[in-house]
């Protein structure tokens, strides 16, 4: 094992918050015996392994979940029992994420304010479901995550888990005493013989999965600073782009199921397209958020087959649902959005909400034609075999086949309550006058011919 340098301040850090640690953590309501952990692989949770088991004196098993993106770190599992684990689970649940989790929010249209495709969102009460079932499985009295007491993340494991099994605990060590510098985490695993990825140290906390990645603070906590070049992984600077291509999704019931004409899984469907629009600079957000704990937090994403579906998506509901459909699903996509974003998704509300999505999108069918051009999706054709657009009424040309003379009698029915509500009211005086305070010219038509 390679020798480490022991700096003073790092010793004199690590007795200190040795010496703070209780014996046994005040959150446990009972005593922990058994706890199944959420094992990234890095250098924190595998500290987290020991601490847990030292502080506990608990035995510990992980579980790593690969939510794709190349979330899934080498050696896993071995480095889970080098830390002091009893058992390893790493579970491959792309498919179900993007199954279960991403075409749900695809149907609803769900973007957090608009903008976050909900990435790390989704993939936690996903993660957290994974917990508690191996839980069940393992006979364990408590789930552990390595989240923070700062971030979102925490209270989405936290309600999630006890929505699934309200008598489990939760462990965050992170939040109730492992309050270690990456010096401290980094002697503290070399002390005790724990197999550590030795990386270069990120100046960006990072999350990634298959549906996005997200990236913060740094420099990126002043929202005025425009993001550095290496914050982006996943997609080219979109001045160096190539030449633009154009693309067809084809959606079925709402969500995508082929590229260009030919059907993919799902999970490939996704991964290619992110490969495909990141290479033309699609898919960058830079987005000051609402975070649940009550802050704003600059956020740059990098989403670029979310991006790119969601737009689609879009179009097509133009073409196929009615206009009081597409005025209520705003309504059903925000909340959405907010309920997944704050960790509620196990909520009855949220079940009613997705399947009155799932109905509601059956006839959301056909393909959508977009430009993928130095950054940007373009949306430039749409068919469907449900489009409401009929050419016949719509044309101006040859072939008009909408009744002109049926509007002077909607209009008259239509503005019957204004024009009742202005004649009773005064409805002039809602207009401030503006002719007087105009520049205008007058051009009178005698003087015009006599000129």
């Amino acid at each position: 094992m390679q020798e480490w340098p022991r700096p003073a301040h790092v010793n004199a850090g690590l007795r200190a918050a040795t010496a703070l640690a209780p014996p046994l953590i005040p959150c446990a309501r009972n005593p922990v015996k058994k706890v199944v952990l959420a094992y990234s692989g890095g250098l924190d949770t595998s500290v987290a392994v020991a601490w847990l088991r030292e502080r506990y004196e608990a035995e510990v098993v992980t579980l790593t979940v690969d939510v794709g993106g190349g979330s899934l770190r080498s050696g896993v599992a071995d480095r889970a029992i080098s830390a002091g684990a009893s058992r390893a689970y790493v579970v491959d649940a792309r498919r179900q994420f993007v199954e279960g989790f991403v075409r749900p929010a695809v149907r609803a249209g769900a973007l957090y304010q608009g903008v976050y495709p909900l990435a790390t969102a989704l993939a936690r009460p996903l993660i957290a479901q994974l917990l508690v079932e191996v839980a069940h499985r393992e006979g364990a009295d408590a789930v552990a995550h390595g989240c923070t007491g700062k971030g979102n993340d925490q209270v989405r494991f936290d309600v999630a888990v006890k929505a699934l099994d309200a008598s489990l605990e939760v462990v965050a060590p992170m939040r109730i005493g492992m309050g270690l510098s990456r010096d401290q985490e980094i002697e503290y695993a070399l002390e005790r013989g724990i197999d550590i990825p030795v990386t270069h140290a990120s100046p960006y906390s990072i999350d990634v999965n298959l549906w996005g990645r997200s990236i913060e603070t740094g420099v990126l906590e002043d929202p005025w600073v425009a993001p550095p070049r290496d914050v982006y992984a996943w997609t080219v600077d979109p001045s160096e782009a190539p030449s633009p291509v154009e693309i067809t999704l084809g959606f079925e019931a709402g969500v995508p199921v082929s590229l260009d004409g030919r059907e993919l899984d799902p999970v490939e469907l996704v991964e290619t397209l992110n490969e495909l629009a990141g290479s033309h600079g699609v898919g960058r957000i830079d987005h000051v958020e609402d975070r649940l704990v009550g802050i704003k937090s600059r956020e740059i994403y990098e989403a670029p087959a979310a991006v790119v579906i969601h737009a689609a998506h879009k179009a097509l509901e133009g073409l196929t649902l009615s206009k009081d459909q597409l005025r209520f699903d705003r309504l059903v996509a925000a909340e959405v959005a907010q309920a997944t974003y704050d960790g509620l998704w196990f909520s009855g509300l949220q079940a009613n909400l997705r399947e009155y999505v799932r109905t509601a999108q059956r006839v959301v069918e056909g393909e959508v034609r977009v430009r993928l051009d130095h950054g940007t999706s373009a949306i430039v054709g749409r068919r469907s075999p449900n489009s409401l657009y009929d050419h016949a009424l719509a044309t101006y040309d040859a072939g008009d086949a909408f009744d002109h003379a049926s509007a002077v009698g909607f209009i008259a029915i239509f503005g019957l309550p204004l024009r009742t509500e202005a004649g009773r009211q005064d409805g002039a005086s809602w207009a401030t006058p503006l002719l007087d305070d105009l520049p205008l010219e007058v051009a009178d038509a005698e003087a015009v011919l006599v000129g």
